[in-house]
């Protein structure tokens, strides 16, 4: 072969298939070994790189990723690893990405369009820096709101989650990999994962094959056959079986029915847990060979599968061919992500064009503004009948009107961190960001307030009170497999002094804005609450507040639905903020002086106490009653809830196409009127009830929904079109089918039964 003739691998004219088989062909069986690795590079990586042939790296500092590119350039070989990091809703731990609404946050906007924009523009800042694989979206349901990880959800339905994963994927990818700013999506966590015990993280699911196929496993097959490239595996077990080695959910289902061939990532040392955690294994080579026969590709975080993987070929337990598979998967993305001929490397121009840009912190904003969700209103809002905009942003008063006083309270009115939410920098992940992302790129609601009100208003401003405090777990600082426990938290005892600050600034305003929530340490992954009410002081703030006689507008900024109090729930107003993000505070302002509309809609309903859960609108039809014995189970607000400044109305629902085969489109009209003054986007939600099943199934499902303007005023005739073949169930051999009889199309603002128009139609046999 001519010296100038490349290696056939290294040959980019060749067919990737081709320049795989050739790589693999000249590698050890301790190089495909450590392809299959994704370790954490906190305590560096030239040692993963050179000792143990790593084929990935995750939670690298910027330092980390460089010395990663210098280390990779001195192997045999010179293959490229893949970078990957938590970009969850915005580049988490680069100082100064813009950082957007969580998932949760995302969702309460219901637009797919919205979502997609805001993972392009993510993946466009993390391809800059030289990561290549976002760990996201997430697809779990919420079920259990006591779960830690509910803010990265999309809530609790099926449909809902499919349509903005899918937005969300197609972001990240962009027009392909072959696109220098797009990075990999992973949907997460497959599956069931969020069915907890107890809102317990990492359980035991309690969850039957059939109930994954009728309500977890739709958005990852949409997902799957829509070209997310990569699948992270849950961490819990189902029937005994740890999803890691589940062979019916990864083969007969992944591949064999959906015929997905993308790359299988393991969760945080997901092979590990099962020898020192779940204890079905009783040692490494045993667990990493079962992990490599039931078809992950890549493991992460367990060092010791490197060792147990080679041993398991030698003693015989494991095929080399099994680990040619999935290394020939890895190193497929890394040819058609093109790293070998550009293994984009962090790039410091790129980098200061378009890390924290204006267009990204445009969009942020309009994130923000479409995540809020305004939950009740006496008519306080928008403060002093609204305003508009002036040149410079501020609210213009009212001509004539008395100056104003807005007293701002609440350990959440200006912390600029929890605002973000988790993963976002001092959400404790990342040892880089100790005190988090800037505090100057972040406007918290103090800030959106004094920015936004009229000029010759005051805001005036006291914390009154705290949430909690953190102590060392009592257990041990660290777990078995050596990484550190968190902190347990301490809720914060009452402060008078607090509370007296807040309660005479209340008295000398004209409108007092109680701003609530929880905190990170409350939040994430291992981080579920055993109960769902505000933490610390608040209630006793809140309810010091409401006695004061000022009209209360309670701001809500929390991971996820919390139980409110009788004080918030009577309030003036309330408005949900589902950590909307660096410009969320903002928004709330602009939102509060009506400067923009409102027009979130709930992805996930509010218990109305903890004792509920779990709490989803689509439960399985069958109980005793509808009620405790001493509580109701009617939900505080309901999935598709969210009010706007405005009215509107549904009137003369038709279905055009009274009588449908399983292969027609049901057609049906509603008229959608806005009787106010305000203009309004609605959310025009269509449900479908199976009224008679052969199964027990739930009384309604979401099945499509459009969103219109509404000028004040304005009447329109909305169009729905249904295909009936999405009026399924899962029969009780688990296949999907539509099942001939009565159903009802129902349609309306929210899932409320009280809020929906009725139709009916026949699926002929």
């Amino acid at each position: 072969m001519p010296p100038s003739t490349p290696l056939p691998y290294l040959d980019p004219a060749r067919p990737v298939a081709e320049r795989v088989d050739d790589l693999l062909g000249r590698m050890t069986l301790a190089e495909k070994t450590g392809q299959m690795l994704q370790l954490n590079a906190k305590d560096g990586v030239s040692h993963l790189v050179e000792n143990l042939h790593v084929g990935s790296i995750l939670h690298a500092s910027p330092e980390h990723v460089r010395e990663a590119v210098a280390a990779t350039g001195r192997t045999r070989l010179g293959i490229p690893l893949l970078v990957a990091e938590d970009c969850i809703h915005g580049h988490s731990f680069w100082e100064g990405a813009t950082i957007y609404p969580t998932q949760l946050g995302m969702a309460a906007s219901w637009d797919p369009e919205l979502v997609e924009r805001v993972a392009r523009a993510t993946a466009v800042e993390v391809a800059a820096t030289g990561v290549h694989w976002t760990f996201s979206p997430v697809l779990c349901i919420t079920r259990d709101l006591r779960w830690g990880r509910v803010s990265e959800t999309f809530g609790e339905d099926p449909f809902l989650i499919g349509e903005l994963a899918s937005a969300m994927v197609r972001g990240y990818q962009g027009e392909g990999l072959s696109d220098p700013t797009a990075i990999l999506a992973c949907a997460k966590h497959f599956a069931g994962y969020s069915e907890t015990q107890g809102g317990r993280d990492a359980s035991e699911a309690d969850i039957s094959r059939r109930k994954l196929r009728s309500w977890f496993l739709p958005p990852f097959e949409r997902v799957a056959r829509e070209g997310c490239r990569t699948f992270m595996l849950g961490y819990q077990s189902m029937d005994g079986v740890p999803v890691t080695v589940n062979d019916w959910l990864l083969n007969e289902v992944l591949r064999g029915e959906w015929g997905y061939t993308g790359t299988l990532v393991t969760d945080w040392d997901n092979v590990g847990r099962m020898v020192w955690e779940q204890k079905i294994y009783a040692d490494d080579t045993q667990a990493a060979a079962a992990a490599v026969r039931a078809g992950n590709d890549m493991v992460m975080t367990t060092p010791q599968f490197f060792e147990g993987a080679q041993n398991a070929v030698a003693q015989g337990l494991l095929d080399e061919a099994g680990i040619d598979a999935a290394v020939r998967r890895v190193l497929t993305l890394k040819f058609e992500l093109g790293l070998f001929e550009d293994p984009r490397h962090p790039d410091p121009a790129r980098q200061a064009a378009v890390i924290g840009s204006a267009a990204h912190t445009a969009l942020n904003l309009e994130a923000a503004r479409r995540s809020l969700v305004l939950l009740t209103n006496d008519g306080t809002l928008p403060l002093e009948g609204g305003f508009e905009a002036g040149a410079d942003g501020r609210a213009l008063a009212v001509p004539d009107a008395a100056p104003r006083t807005v007293a701002v309270v609440g350990p959440n009115a200006d912390d600029a961190q929890t605002q973000l939410g988790d993963w976002a920098g001092a959400s404790g992940q990342a040892d880089w960001l100790p005190d988090g992302q800037p505090r100057s790129m972040v406007r918290t609601v103090l800030d959106g307030l004094r920015a936004h009100v009229p000029e010759d208003w005051t805001v005036s401003y006291a914390r009154g009170a705290e949430i909690l405090s953190v102590g060392p777990d009592p257990e041990g600082a660290y777990f078995p497999d050596g990484q550190p426990r968190p902190h347990v938290v301490v809720p914060a005892g009452p402060s008078k002094a607090l509370i007296d600050e807040a309660v005479a600034a209340a008295e000398g305003a004209d409108h007092v804005v109680a701003v609530v929530g929880d905190r990170i340490e409350l939040v994430g992954e291992g981080r579920s609450t055993a109960t769902l009410e505000l933490v610390g002081d608040q209630v006793a703030l809140l309810d010091a507040l409401a006695a004061t006689g000022t009209p209360m507008v309670v701001v809500v900024i929390s991971s996820k639905p919390l139980v409110l109090p009788p004080s918030a729930l009577g309030a003036a107003a309330v408005v949900h903020a589902f950590n909307p993000g660096m410009q969320g505070g903002r928004a709330v302002a602009e939102l509060l002086l009506g400067l923009v509309e409102p027009s979130g809609r709930l992805p996930v309903s509010f218990a109305r106490h903890a004792g509920q859960q779990p709490t989803y609108y689509n439960q399985i039809r069958g109980q005793h009653g509808s009620r405790y014995a001493d509580l109701t189970q009617r939900p505080a607000f309901a999935f598709g809830e969210g009010l706007s400044y405005t009215t509107v109305t549904y009137t003369d629902l038709a279905v055009l196409t009274e009588n449908v085969q399983a292969d027609d489109v049901l057609r049906a009209r509603v008229t959608v009127t806005n009787t106010g003054s305000r203009p309004a986007r609605e959310t025009v939600q269509v449900y479908v009830s199976d009224l008679v099943t052969s199964v027990t199934w739930a009384e309604k499902e979401l099945k499509a929904y459009r969103q219109v303007e509404l000028a004040p005023g304005e009447a329109r005739e909305v169009l729905v079109e249904l295909p009936v073949a999405n009026c399924t169930l899962v029969e009780a051999g688990g296949r999907r089918v539509v099942e001939p009889g009565d159903f009802a199309l129902l349609v309306g603002p929210s899932s409320r039964d009280e809020a929906l128009l009725r139709a009916p139609f026949t699926v002929k046999g």
